[in-house]
């Protein structure tokens, strides 16, 4: 039977390409993770490519969500994008 499951067939982000996303946009690992709604620690996975030998995947929806954060999007209601702060955008 064949699997209901089909691959994303567009290769994810890389460990390398995701560090250099959060380093392009001068955040620190903390700061990546609390824009993206994470815990620092998976952003040290994302970073290393493996949790205890076990490879791991950058989601879609965090590799958007890094496409977003890089195009000043905040956030997103539905219908409307929500802009950064321009204390954050500042910083950068």
């Amino acid at each position: 039977m064949a699997d209901s499951k089909s691959k994303d067939p567009v290769p994810g982000m890389t460990p390398q390409q995701f560090r250099h996303w959060r380093r392009a946009l001068g955040l620190k690992q903390k700061d990546a993770a609390d824009r993206l709604g994470l815990k620092k620690r998976m952003i040290q996975y994302y970073e290393k490519g493996n949790r205890d030998g076990r490879p791991v995947e950058i989601p879609k929806s965090i590799r958007l969500a890094c496409y977003a954060l890089s195009n000043g999007i905040g956030d997103f209601d539905g219908q409307t994008t929500i802009p950064l702060p321009l204390e954050i955008k500042d910083s950068e």
